[in-house]
């Protein structure tokens, strides 16, 4: 099965979406933050008359000691159910066609990786993780009370 998919840096690992879900990717000019919003979600934007929720990718997956910068970073600019979202993550590389169907990853990556991850696939860039667009946009499982 070969499909083609977005290939990005993220937390030091190759991750990538299916490029079914990408609109474009873009450099973002500005966020309005969101009170009281998850901590994951970094505000909005706007891009050509839509708004954009600002997600950082790695917070989604409950990697939380990072600084981001939001001003001038590239972001995937995705879309699911209707909603448009700008992903940062720490880098963009380039479109891939997958080579292989998702493995199960081997060894402990993280429960947030975990979570989101569809399996391990093989891209004409190199190995990535595969991640569901949804579990990674509802941000990290919460704490238990």
């Amino acid at each position: 099965m070969s499909e083609l998919v977005l290939v990005f840096t993220l937390d030091g690992r190759r991750a990538a979406l299916p490029t079914d879900f990408v609109h474009s990717v873009v450099e973002l000019d500005g966020v309005t933050p969101i009170p009281h919003a998850p901590r994951f979600v970094m505000g909005l934007s706007a891009l050509r008359s839509h708004s954009l929720t600002v997600i950082d990718a790695a917070a989604a997956l409950g990697i939380v000691s990072r600084p981001v910068e939001v001003e001038g970073a590239r972001a995937a600019i995705v879309e699911l159910a209707g909603h448009r979202y700008a992903l940062i993550v720490d880098a963009i590389d380039d479109v891939a066609a997958t080579i292989s169907d998702p493995v199960a990853v081997p060894g402990d990556i993280g429960a947030g990786w975990q979570r989101a991850s569809v399996g391990l696939v093989e891209t004409d860039r190199g190995p990535a993780l595969l991640l569901s667009l949804e579990a990674l946009l509802a941000g990290p499982e919460p704490l238990a009370a």
